[in-house]
């Protein structure tokens, strides 16, 4: 009898119900920089690359690759196994083009290619890049997993307009996207890969083994925070990305229900963004004043509530890991709103209505857009603020118009911490004007500054990054509102092998009991 019993366990499907911190919109991980679509990306797709649980880039679909004594030349080759999901090889063509259009959205792959002469063919499993200047993040950026990630799509797909969505999903990673049964606003279905042959090392970070242990994985929209611990406490879902903190608590009772800290370090970096092409946004002053708007420890306690997750970190970089420096941001760290009142007087603020994107179903993004919209409206700003769901503020962040044709002025979201350690990197913190990321600021001193940072001695960098970060704080290329952990919700008794990322959630090596 037990021996049938467990045939017939073995023989169920291993499904897996997943409630994420956003609703899925966009299933093109080089188009946005939406964290739900990275992680959709890294369940579909691979990448050349994986950083491990240290920070250290290891080969994933990369089997050998050398660089040449002058670091100016680097060949790669690609494992044996690779294949897409609809049986067709992976190519170094493939691999050039995804490259050529992840590299026209994403920042730090905007600044590789900047320094490349050359990516060619050398064979159908072998490709060479050819640098102008010895880079020495290749392998870091070629293997992020900070959005937008460097997955490889078919050749054809590819092709697509890097300013227009894929449609057809077909990538080679461990898990199928199940694009007929996909209903925004309610779930996202993936189902394993049979034919994805894994790496043999050990998983650390995004490098290493990905086992596609699940038979399907069914990412769940629930927009009600409450709604979704009870579906976790219930058994109606298994896995619970970003429990509200106000129900941590309610959890921690829980019979069966594991709260998991992902990482050593902060899970999430708060960001508001404003658009440096309209006014009054394009002023300085205008903006140097909005620094005086930002008290982390009230958007924190709006967002959090509880300082045992929190941290007030005036810096765009996150506190305790990484690249580290509090040069500048005076504003930030005397923030007042008297402060900021009179600051906009100085700026000549003359009442313009300002356009803040409220995403309002965003358990985190919600609460602190609400301390924003408040504290702006206490220093005297007229406001016109525009509430949406998540996925249309994806959308209308997009856009350059006048925010009075359909554009924007402001809005908040954040970022995972560890995508803020490494000033190459840090997708928010540069100025590269029209190449830029939403809001695209503009200075031509930060830009030299971390191109300096790229090709400095160890020595040397520590005085790069504090010139560099106190411009980017005078120039003020975002406004960072402090750094909190969000723990993850599992089921307990069903759930195990979840491998601890700090900032992005990923599904291979999930069992499911």
């Amino acid at each position: 009898m037990l021996g049938s019993i467990e045939a017939l366990a073995q023989s169920q499907p291993r499904v897996l119900r997943a409630m994420m911190h956003a609703d899925l919109r966009s299933i093109d991980p080089h188009w946005t920089t939406a964290t739900i679509t990275g992680i959709h990306g890294l369940l579909v797709y691979d990448t050349l690359f994986g950083v491990d649980a240290d920070g250290v880039p290891q080969p994933q679909m990369v089997g050998d690759y050398s660089v040449s004594t002058d670091r100016l030349t680097w060949t790669m080759t690609l494992r044996d196994g690779l294949a897409f999901h609809d049986g067709s090889p992976v190519t170094t063509a493939d691999v050039i083009a995804s490259l050529q259009r992840w590299s026209k959205r994403d920042g730090p792959g905007g600044r590789l290619f900047g320094f490349i002469k050359e990516i060619a063919a050398v064979d159908a499993k072998t490709f060479r890049i050819v640098l102008t200047e010895p880079y020495s993040l290749v392998a870091e950026t070629l293997g992020k997993s900070g959005t937008s990630v460097p997955v490889i799509m078919r050749e054809r797909d590819a092709q697509t307009d890097p300013n227009q969505q894929i449609t057809e999903v077909i990538g080679s990673g461990p898990y199928r996207f199940v694009r007929e049964q996909w209903q925004p606003g309610a779930r996202a279905i993936y189902e394993r890969n049979a034919n994805y042959r894994p790496r043999s090392e050990p998983p650390s970070g995004i490098a290493g083994s990905k086992q596609p242990k699940l038979d399907r994985i069914e990412l769940i929209w629930i927009p009600d925070p409450q709604t979704a611990v009870q579906a976790l406490i219930a058994g109606e879902i298994d896995y619970l990305e970003q429990p509200a903190i106000d129900f941590l608590p309610q959890l921690q009772r829980a019979r069966n229900i594991q709260l998991m800290r992902l990482g050593n370090t902060p899970t999430h970096h708060g960001i508001i963004r404003l658009n440096h092409l309209h006014a009054p946004m394009n002023d300085i002053k205008f903006r140097q004043a909005m620094q005086y708007l930002i008290d982390q420890k009230d958007f924190l306690e709006g967002v959090i509530g509880n300082a045992e997750f929190y941290d007030v970190c005036p810096s765009m970089f996150m506190c305790g890991a990484g690249a580290q420096s509090l040069a500048g941001g005076d504003r930030i760290k005397n923030a007042s709103v008297e402060r900021a009142r009179a600051a906009f007087r100085e700026a000549g603020y003359a009442g313009q209505p300002v356009t803040v994107l409220h995403a309002t179903d965003h358990i985190t993004i919600n609460p602190s857009t609400q301390v924003l919209i408040q504290k702006m409206r206490e220093a005297g700003l007229r406001l016109d603020v525009q509430a949406m769901d998540w996925g249309a503020v994806i959308t209308r962040r997009a856009r350059r118009e006048p925010p009075a044709e359909g554009g924007w002025h402001i809005f908040v979201t954040s970022t995972s911490g560890p995508s803020t350690a490494n000033p190459a990197f840090h997708l928010t913190l540069g100025a590269a004007c029209e190449r830029e990321w939403f809001g695209w600021p503009c200075d031509a001193e930060v830009e030299a500054l971390r191109r300096e940072y790229l090709f400095a001695p160890p020595e040397q960098r520590q005085g790069i990054i504090d010139r560099l970060h106190a411009r980017a704080m005078e120039v003020v290329t975002y406004l960072p509102f402090g750094q909190w952990t969000q723990p993850l919700a599992i089921r307990s008794d069903r759930v195990s092998g979840v491998v601890p990322i700090a900032g992005i959630a990923v599904f291979w090596n999930i069992e499911k009991r």
